[in-house]
């Protein structure tokens, strides 16, 4: 690496390699750059940084996707970088999504100098606080300078930034650099004066480590908290176990499998749980049909009304699931880090602000271990029958749901899986059978918008050596084709599985499907763009696939191939909705 405090020409540069010095000694080990002149001192350091890897990208909405991608499969933050201007505007619906998903990420948004600020100069626009409530920490930093107690100020907000980013309640952190000119990294006498990192060691070269090391310390539930969840559950034999969709401080898989062994509860794993797949689903009570068989209708008999229900995660991508707990009427108890409310439906009893895991364990090692319930036993018999009519049923067309199961069932084991919003990730949840293979399943469901979901998916995958399988839409691959660039820019391949039902299928469940017009005009809105261009465009292998037994030949070849492909299924959303629908009187006739 570049030293911070040796021959620094200028003030911006000895400034911007301290606060890159400070990211690495951090753990920060990777960072996405955009073009632009005012960024220059920060970009210069980061590419002298011989243990920061730098990612280059020309458009800041992807750049700042793939950053988020990268830190939801790390759990680290990527800074993502850029000038001035309009140009930070792009990060915003990457800095929601990581607010709202709790991803963490860091944002590095260079600045004109404040004298230049409500004045009309060119590429100026107001920097100040621009991401709202939506970071969990801002600071505008002070202008460059040789001065010893203004680069430990420097040295201690770039520590803080980090430590704000990855604590119980990850997300982004904005860091906000005004620069005046020269931003190149040329001599300016008498900007650093001679001798300055001799006199001032600590603020020109900081600490071995972080200049401020951060300590978090997840809380674990105390006595009375976990006697209170132990009683309820000691008080009846029908309970549930629910994992939504995970955080970088949510439930590991360990811990899942003790508290469902120590309750006798099964486990609903959502797909984007980290609990739906893996060795544990073996001997663990996992069940995955969940949505299928609550979308098909009522429950029979004491499945009517569970007593206890122990919620972990985000609130579950299943809708009937969410109305099922909502009608409930059990005691539900969620378990939260950050102590925030994340179950819109507002029938929860009990909010535990704790760590998950240290939840799941302590209460594990506090109960009598016993048997699986009758409870239990039934919940799993209905799943097993659930899986048993999805087998036998005989779609009339293409479903769309058979297509992203076989992408899950046929992943490399391990493998990185990321699905797409509106109706990939739903169809995950219904269609997606448990399965003893380490895939990592990640999705953007803070915000649950489509765009950013291609650079999401390649930052996820820069982070591994795993093969990185994309499930997309059409409208999604469309809104963030110019991720499609990292493939080369960053160097990651991936198998791309893009469902094109020529356009928003996911407007086909809601009541407005019966109002045409405006129905096809202003919610479907068919494009009829062809997409295997693409493959010119950015050095891809494009196939277009037309039954089920294609698509399964065409992906097993591509996951074992290297490159990058991505395998075309036209559907009909229409008719897709309405194989969902017929599959679900077939799995109500069935039970």
């Amino acid at each position: 690496m570049t030293a911070p405090d040796r021959a620094a020409p200028n003030r911006n540069t000895l400034w911007a390699r301290a606060a890159v010095d400070e990211l690495a000694k951090s753990g920060v080990d990777a960072v996405c750059v955009c073009p632009g002149s005012r960024s220059t001192p920060l970009t210069v350091a980061f590419a002298a940084h011989d243990d920061i890897r730098v990612f280059s990208h020309l458009d800041e909405r992807s750049a700042a996707f793939f950053a988020l991608g990268r830190g939801k499969r790390t759990g680290t933050p990527t800074p993502v970088v850029s000038t001035s201007g309009t140009a930070t505007a792009n990060f915003h619906p990457a800095v929601i999504e990581a607010n709202q998903a709790r991803v963490p990420l860091l944002v590095l948004t260079a600045d004109r100098p404040p004298e230049l600020r409500d004045s009309g100069a060119n590429q100026t626009i107001d920097q100040q606080k621009l991401y709202g409530d939506a970071v969990r920490h801002y600071r505008d930093l002070p202008e460059p300078a040789a001065d010893d107690r203004k680069l430990r100020s420097l040295r201690t907000a770039v520590c803080r930034a980090v430590g704000e980013s990855t604590g119980a309640n990850p997300g982004p952190a904005h860091l906000n650099f005004p620069f005046r000119k020269p931003l190149e990294p040329v001599a300016v006498p008498g900007d650093v004066p001679e001798g300055f990192a001799d006199e001032h060691p600590l603020a020109a070269t900081g600490r071995e480590d972080a200049f401020v090391s951060v300590h978090h310390a997840p809380a674990a539930p105390d006595d009375d908290t976990l006697n209170a969840l132990a009683d309820a559950i000691d008080g009846t034999d029908r309970g549930l176990i629910v994992a939504g969709p995970d955080d970088a401080a949510g439930l590991t898989r360990t811990a899942a499998v003790a508290l469902a062994e120590a309750t006798g509860f099964p486990l609903f794993a959502d797909p984007l749980s980290d609990l739906r797949y893996g060795t544990h689903v073996e001997t663990a009570p996992v069940v995955g049909g969940y949505d299928g068989l609550l979308a098909a209708g009522p429950l029979d008999g004491d499945l009517q009304a569970p007593d206890v229900v122990l919620r972990f995660g985000a609130s579950p991508t299943s809708k009937p699931l969410r109305q099922y707990l909502r009608d409930s009427g059990a005691r539900q108890f969620v378990v939260d880090p950050a102590g925030e409310w994340r179950e819109a439906t507002f029938t929860t009893s009990d909010l535990v602000v704790a760590d998950p895991t240290k939840t799941a364990r302590a209460l594990a090692g506090r109960l009598e271990p016993r048997e699986r319930t009758a409870w239990t036993d039934r919940v799993l018999a209905l799943d097993a029958d659930y899986w048993d009519a999805v087998d036998e049923f005989t779609p009339e067309a293409i479903l769309e749901g058979d297509v992203v199961a076989a992408a899950a069932a046929d992943a490399p084991d391990p493998a990185t899986l990321f699905v797409s919003n509106s109706m990939p990730v739903r169809d995950l949840d219904r269609f997606g059978r448990p399965r003893d293979a380490d895939i990592t399943v990640l999705g953007n469901r803070g915000a649950s918008g489509i765009d950013g979901i291609t650079s999401s998916a390649l930052g996820a995958g820069s982070a591994t050596d795993e093969p990185l399988v994309l499930v997309t839409g059409d409208l999604a691959y469309y809104h963030d084709s110019n991720g499609l660039l990292a493939l080369d820019r960053c160097e990651v391949d991936a198998t791309v599985v893009l469902v094109n039902n020529d356009g928003g299928g996911i407007f086909h469940m809601l009541p407005i499907e019966a109002f045409d017009p405006p129905f096809t005009g202003q919610f479907k809105t068919p494009h009829g763009l062809d997409f295997e261009p693409t493959g010119d465009v950015y050095d891809l292998e494009f196939a277009r696939v037309e039954t089920l037994d294609g698509f399964r030949a065409a992906y097993r070849e591509s996951v074992d191939a290297a490159g990058t492909q991505v395998i075309e299924v036209e559907t009909d959303a229409a008719a897709s909705h309405r194989e969902r629908e017929r599959l679900e009187e077939w799995v109500a006739s069935d039970r």
